[in-house]
């Protein structure tokens, strides 16, 4: 089975950083690009930012400059660091990968931005 467990999100005031972490396991990590999706109230989910095996990375207009997107093989572990955070920013914040052609998603983390 497939799992994503995710950790880190909380209230935070603009301007600040958090960084979240997804431990992955039940497939071949290394291979697989991993994503960070967030999703406000009342709206559609949205990529923030993707990184391949190989560490080429993606990431949403909005979080450029701000987010930075990493992983550890060999902890198979991926991050997102979340810095000079926004109130726009607060969402649940899913980790995510496809593996074998299926879509597999993190429980989601908290992310609240405000003063």
């Amino acid at each position: 089975q497939v799992q994503l467990v995710e950790s880190g999100g909380d209230l935070v005031q603009p301007g600040g950083s958090l960084r979240l972490s997804c431990a992955a396991s039940g497939f071949i990590f290394r291979i697989h690009m991993m994503n960070w999706y967030r999703q406000a109230p009342g709206k559609q989910r949205e990529l923030v930012a993707r990184i391949t095996g190989d560490g080429t990375t993606i990431y949403a207009d909005s979080v450029k400059g701000r987010f930075t997107i990493s992983r550890d093989n060999n902890k198979n572990m991926v991050a997102l660091q979340m810095n000079n955070l926004k109130p726009e920013d607060t969402a649940v914040y899913y980790c995510h990968t496809r593996a074998r052609g299926y879509d597999d998603w993190g429980q989601g983390t908290q992310v609240t931005v405000s003063s």
